[in-house]
């Protein structure tokens, strides 16, 4: 015990305990001054914080960051009431609490400086985002008091041409008194398919006491299966001719088109949304905005009483009916036969009072024998609802009028006839398909002519026996070189269902024709994605060193359509479709990557990939089509189109509203290098095309180049003679068009020459006379052209007549040359249709 007391172990101890003695009576000293620091930042605060809480609530901010900080500044509020109590007998708790004092001070400043800082400029980006959206609106004011006459905003009608509604007087007139009411309000038109609401819908925004109430306030957006709210909007500021918004959600689309429509509301407004299917109540309630006078008309197969009673569409009586089907079977006191009225009555009954079935049974038996009405009625006699639903296994009430409407598909005598109707059943619904599409891909199927004379016949047949209706958006009185990149077609939803149903007979792996409907992560359960393998067959090759191969899905489809949403990640199955001639790809996201099992399908002739959304698609893993030696026809529509791969053996190459900056500036090498034997290309209503791709004039075997709607383009290349097998050169309405090469004469085997709409074209090249093979010259439009080269003298030389198709002022410029003999001057009225633009994307 002496030892312990004694030499260096009591300096060791006496040293330590001194040290100790030291640090607490310095931190004791530090303590109050820790204590005041504290205080001050609290009470400096507090009516910071006071005033933030006001400012936030007139704002509506969210409230959990002042809560957080309210949080830390009451924990330090805490420790200082509790350190205020210390006295000078704790001294040894001094060390302890002065720590938890600076702690609580430390992390109030770190909040301060870091986490405040991140929210200030979080916050000051959203409000930014306000103030930019609050400048669009501004703008929409602008441009909409553009409109304004003072009693109503003129140019904003979004409803499709008007359609014949026969009748349907009765129903009309007690819709329109419901939509001639004061207030705000949501009808509901209600009927089976086929009945004719859609019909009804458009009618009644023709009517002349609805134009008159809601003058240019009419809005008309067909919503179909699978709606996307975000692109509805969309085609309501298109409707207005304003700039689409890009929009960050649903709520932020929805709040934008209150204000849009609170500015155009200073006047009544009708809202038509067509083709609502069941479940999408919720997507309606979203459109309900209180204004003065407002209202929503929805057509739909169900009723949603949630909005009130609905406005129920009947079948027509059998007068109606009797009136309608004479219409469409052309019966009347000219006809070269009239049925008698019984079989024609009896024949009206097995329709059952639908529109739908009317129309076409009755083009279907327009001009035909008796034996073929007789026919048909025997059909309608014998087959009952429970044989349909062999053909239609659905629990739809519309399945006993597919039963009626397949009778009239069966009266098509030509196989091809009924194969072309059935392929429209690949594209999706409410959606126009253009013609040039069906051209290439029954060119490829049925061996079909590659100018669209045959495809164009089917189509006018189907056409005539209503089972679909065709869209010109830009009608003249000849179309002697066969150009359809204006017309469309359109087809009933039931119709469509009705088309679907012909491919539905076999496996799907075994069918002609395969569908594959993709939405979001969603796969089908044949679905095999290269994720989906088993986590043992992973851990086993990652221990072998060997890929353990999934089973392929092997198809035996000469077509294969593919649809997908926004959201789709393009996660692909590992397919092995190697009969597929033609691929349709129909998709929506901004970003799309070609499926990989793309370079097995060596039977490959035809893609088509349109983007049925508001912006362009970037389209990936394009290079995989050059490993396609088969591939002769590419059609892109709205996609951003990649550098162009060696395509070797592609003959035809369309762009439509596509942007070429990549493919055709941007890329190193050559269309010349990349296309060699490419024979027709078409680019239209791309608005980024300046100038054509270097190297065009190399490819020696283009026939046709037709460059439309390109309002950027202001020069052809100073080469093209070198284009010595060219017959088709179309370069209407590209506005920005200065001038033509000077020397065309390489063009010797040039037979159509269209450019029509050019308001920038001074002059005709000067050799024009050169071109003795000439057939067609199309120059309606060209306001900016005033004289003609005098080697149009040369055209006197022709053997041949030649059409000069223009206006007025042009011909009076071709009636300086009478020593033309062969010459021929039309000038046509066009009808220029551009509702096309503001087709549903929805």
């Amino acid at each position: 015990m002496a030892d312990l007391f004694s030499g260096g172990a009591v300096g060791a101890l006496m040293g330590e305990t001194v040290k100790y003695a030291l640090q607490t009576i310095k931190k004791g000293q530090q303590f109050r001054p820790t204590l005041e620091t504290n205080i001050e930042t609290l009470d400096a605060l507090a009516p910071l914080v006071e005033k933030m809480k006001g400012f936030n609530d007139l704002l509506d901010r969210p409230s959990e960051e002042i809560e957080r900080l309210e949080k830390h500044m009451r924990e330090g509020k805490e420790i200082v009431e509790e350190s205020k109590k210390f006295t000078w007998r704790k001294i040894f708790s001094f060390p302890g609490q002065q720590t938890k004092l600076k702690k609580q001070d430390d992390k109030l400043r770190r909040y301060l400086s870091v986490d405040v800082q991140a929210e200030n400029k979080r916050d000051l980006m959203d409000v930014l985002t306000k103030v930019n959206a609050i400048f669009e609106i501004l703008l929409i004011k602008d441009k909409l008091g553009q409109f304004d006459d003072g009693n109503q905003i003129r140019g904003l009608c979004g409803a499709p041409d008007e359609p014949q509604c026969k009748g349907m007087d009765e129903s009309l007139n007690k819709l329109k008194i419901e939509m001639m009411k004061d207030g705000v309000s949501v009808h509901v038109l209600t009927g089976l398919g086929g009945s004719g609401k859609s019909t009804l819908a458009k009618k009644l925004c023709w009517d002349p006491q609805i134009k008159g109430k809601f003058g240019g306030n009419i809005f008309f957006v067909t919503v179909s299966k699978t709606p996307n709210l975000k692109n509805i909007v969309r085609t309501l500021f298109e409707h207005c001719g304003l700039r689409e918004p890009k929009f960050h959600s649903n709520e932020d689309a929805i709040n934008r088109l209150g204000l849009l429509l609170r500015q155009v509301g200073r006047n009544p407004i009708l809202l038509v949304l067509d083709d609502v299917w069941p479940g999408s109540e919720g997507l309606v309630e979203k459109f309900k905005f209180q204004m003065s006078d407002y209202k929503i008309l929805v057509t739909s197969r169900v009723a949603f009483r949630r909005f009130g009673t609905p406005f129920q569409l009947d079948p027509l009586d059998l007068d109606h009916a009797v009136s309608l089907f004479h219409h469409f079977a052309q019966l009347n006191h000219n006809s070269s036969y009239m049925p008698d009225k019984n079989l024609v009555r009896e024949i009206v009954k097995g329709c059952k009072g639908s529109p739908l079935a009317l129309q076409v049974i009755a083009g279907s038996l327009c001009k035909q024998p008796i034996e073929i009405w007789k026919n048909m009625k025997e059909h309608f006699q014998n087959q009952s609802i429970l044989e349909s639903k062999r053909y239609f296994p659905s629990d739809s009430t519309d399945t006993d009028l597919l039963c009626r409407l397949q009778q009239s598909l069966d009266m098509l005598e030509d196989i091809n006839e009924k194969e072309c109707f059935v392929d429209l059943g690949l594209f999706p619904e409410d959606q126009r398909i253009p013609v040039t599409v069906l051209i290439d891909m029954w060119a490829t199927l049925y061996n079909l002519d590659e100018d669209g004379t045959q495809a164009m016949a089917i189509v006018h047949n189907l056409n005539t026996r209503n089972l679909i209706n065709v869209i010109a958006t830009r009608k003249v009185a000849t179309e002697t070189d066969m150009y359809y990149n204006n017309h469309y077609v359109m087809m009933h939803d039931l119709l469509r269902e009705l088309a679907i149903h012909q491919s539905k007979g076999e496996p799907f792996e075994q069918r002609k024709r395969l569908t594959i409907d993709l939405n979001g992560d969603d796969r089908p359960d044949w679905w095999i994605g290269p994720n989906q393998q088993g986590i043992i067959s992973r851990m086993q090759s990652f221990v072998t060193g060997l890929l353990v191969k999934q089973k392929q899905l092997k198809v035996a489809a000469r077509i294969l359509s593919i649809s997908t949403d926004e959201t789709f990640s393009s996660d692909w199955c590992d397919m092995q479709p190697d009969e597929a001639e033609v691929m349709v790809l129909n998709l929506r996201s901004d970003q799309y990557s070609l499926p990989d099992f793309t370079k097995k399908m060596i039977k490959l002739d035809s893609l088509i990939v349109t983007n049925y959304g508001f912006h362009c698609s970037e389209l990936t893993k394009f290079e995989l089509l050059g490993l396609l030696s088969n591939l002769k026809r590419i059609r892109l529509e709205k996609v951003s189109v990649p550098c162009l791969c060696p395509l070797k053996n592609l003959q035809k190459l369309s762009l439509h509203m596509c942007n070429t900056r990549n493919a055709f500036e941007s890329c190193s090498i050559q269309i010349s290098d990349t296309m060699p034997n490419l024979v027709e290309l078409s680019i239209d209503y791309c608005k980024d095309l300046i100038k054509l791709p270097d190297g065009l004039c190399n490819i020696t075997t283009l026939k046709k180049l037709s460059i439309t709607n390109c309002h950027n383009l202001s020069a052809m290349p100073h080469d093209i003679g070198k284009l010595e097998n060219l017959e088709v050169l179309r370069l209407c309405s590209c506005s920005d068009l200065k001038e033509m090469p000077k020397y065309v004469a390489g063009l010797n085997k040039l037979c159509c020459l269209d450019i029509s709409n050019c308001v920038s074209l001074s002059k005709l090249p000067k050799d024009i006379g050169e071109l003795q093979k000439l057939e067609k010259l199309s120059m309606k439009g060209c306001s900016n052209l005033s004289g003609l080269p005098n080697s149009v003298i040369k055209f006197g030389n022709l053997k041949h007549e030649m059409h000069v198709i223009c206006d007025e002022e042009r011909a009076a410029l071709w009636e300086q040359y009478p020593n033309i003999p062969n010459l021929r001057i039309d000038m046509l009225k066009e009808d220029i249709n551009l509702n096309w633009l503001h087709r549903t994307r929805s």
